[in-house]
């Protein structure tokens, strides 16, 4: 498979600073960085996108994440690895990556658990985390990106 193009997010001027500001006010909220590379997988997941999935593991494994979350991060409900905040965030990344099929997604429940586990800057980052990985991964499906051709 061949790219269809070069990324937008490199090819447009200012773009992937741009996005490089994201991901620094997201970390400068005190959001664990690794549960942010969980988030990123899981959603890559669901989106079925190989360049994301493939680069964000790599991250994910820098960071000290396990390999035990690494491999489970595709069944997390039944799986033992994970935390309460790591929960959360899963649970909040499907139902906002799936908004198609479920349209009333993030309940007051699943937010007022999350509240509770984040302060309110944590949670507002991790909402952008999960709209962030999701514009990458539109972004690499539009344009083929091909999976393995980002190692970070």
């Amino acid at each position: 498979m061949n790219a269809r193009m070069t990324n937008p997010v490199m090819l447009l001027p200012g773009l992937f600073n741009g996005m490089n500001e994201i991901g620094k006010a997201i970390a400068a909220t005190g959001l664990p960085q690794d549960l942010c590379e969980i988030v990123n997988m899981r959603a890559s997941q669901i989106n079925g996108c190989s360049t994301c999935m493939d680069g964000h593991w790599r991250i994910a494994r820098k960071l000290g994440v396990s390999d035990e979350k690494l491999f489970a991060v595709g069944a997390w409900h039944d799986m033992p690895y994970f935390s309460d905040a790591e929960r959360i965030a899963l649970e909040m990344t499907d139902e906002l990556t799936r908004l198609a099929d479920n349209p009333t997604a993030v309940s007051d429940d699943l937010w007022d658990r999350a509240a509770d586990e984040f302060d309110e800057a944590q949670l507002a980052a991790l909402v952008v985390a999960i709209a962030n990985i999701n514009m990458y991964n539109r972004i690499n499906h539009a344009t083929r990106q091909v999976g393995g051709s980002w190692k970070p």
